[in-house]
């Protein structure tokens, strides 16, 4: 990929998108036995995901760390809930085995958060950046003056140049 030098935004079209987290924190990072089937559970989903473009899934990021992050991009929240709860997907089973297996023991961490956004909803700006966030699950476009603040590209309000 190269950088695209520059001011670049993101395109999110007419429709409303789901931008959703999703991570685990290593609690105890001795216990490795304990977080390492969680740790491996989220490369299957990705591919699948990536292999059913059907499935909704836009695009993702993931940051490694205590605490570990995944941010996907999806079409639709009824396409993210469908995954999670698809028997035939490897997301169910995960969740199943990481109930049994961690529960409340306190030793892995996991979580996630669901935002639905749409015009005028979400903005964001990208400069000297590679092809990144939004602008990779959507269309990247330059900024242009009609786009060059925040509050223009939320079209939330006139702007008065602050």
């Amino acid at each position: 990929m190269r950088v695209a030098k520059g001011r670049w935004t993101a395109d999110i079209g007419s429709d409303e998108m789901v931008v959703f987290l999703i991570g685990m924190r290593f609690n105890q990072l001795w216990r490795v036995w304990r977080w390492l089937p969680t740790f491996n559970a989220m490369p299957p989903m990705l591919r699948h995901l990536e292999q059913t473009p059907e499935s909704g899934l836009l695009g993702w990021h993931v940051w490694f760390g205590r605490t570990v992050l995944v941010l996907t991009y999806w079409r639709s929240a009824e396409q993210l809930i469908a995954f999670a709860g698809n028997q035939d997907a490897p997301h169910a089973p995960a969740w199943r085995a990481f109930n049994r297996r961690i529960g409340d023991d306190g030793s892995v961490g996991i979580w996630h958060e669901t935002y639905v956004v749409g015009p005028g909803k979400a903005e964001a700006v990208y400069v000297n950046m590679l092809t990144f966030g939004l602008a990779a699950a959507t269309s990247p476009v330059p900024v242009t003056p009609e786009r060059n603040t925040a509050r223009r590209r939320l079209a939330v309000a006139p702007d008065n140049g602050s």
